[in-house]
């Protein structure tokens, strides 16, 4: 039986962020770029692109803009948040729920991860985890 996958394209504006800061202390970014970053990150601009499985997403700040693009079941490589190389295998957890564990290729750290999960009500909701720091952001479309 083919899944039916959930539209996550779209331009989307951040409404809410928890924890962020917490986050990027737990990856022992320096309090210089923690506040340079959170800054530039409290008005994150998400692009997604969607064909089928798999997505493209941007995110664009004042201070840099992320690229990456995935297949859902396909391992791929990306950036933790505070730019460290890893690899990334993103599953669907439930029907709306993408989770993707992330690999460091070198070098000790948390562990990291995310979840990008399309709610009933049309919001995203993208949570990053470093061990048991759990940063959530909240996300409608425009």
């Amino acid at each position: 039986m083919e899944r039916k996958v959930p539209n996550f394209a779209g331009t989307w504006e951040m409404k809410s962020s928890e924890n962020f800061d917490e986050l990027l202390k737990k990856l022992g970014v320096n309090v210089m770029m923690r506040v340079i970053a959170v800054k530039a990150a409290s008005k994150p601009l998400v692009e997604i692109t969607q064909d089928g499985e798999t997505l493209s997403i941007k995110t664009s700040t004042t201070v840099r803009t992320t690229h990456i693009t995935f297949t859902v079941g396909q391992e791929f490589n990306e950036a933790t948040v505070d730019g460290r190389p890893c690899t990334s295998f993103p599953r669907w957890e439930t029907d709306s729920k993408i989770s993707c564990d992330q690999t460091l290729l070198k070098g000790e750290g948390p562990k990291t991860s995310w979840t990008r999960e399309l709610t009933n009500d049309g919001q995203l909701i993208l949570t990053m985890r470093a061990d048991d720091v759990v940063c959530t952001r909240v996300y409608e479309r425009q």
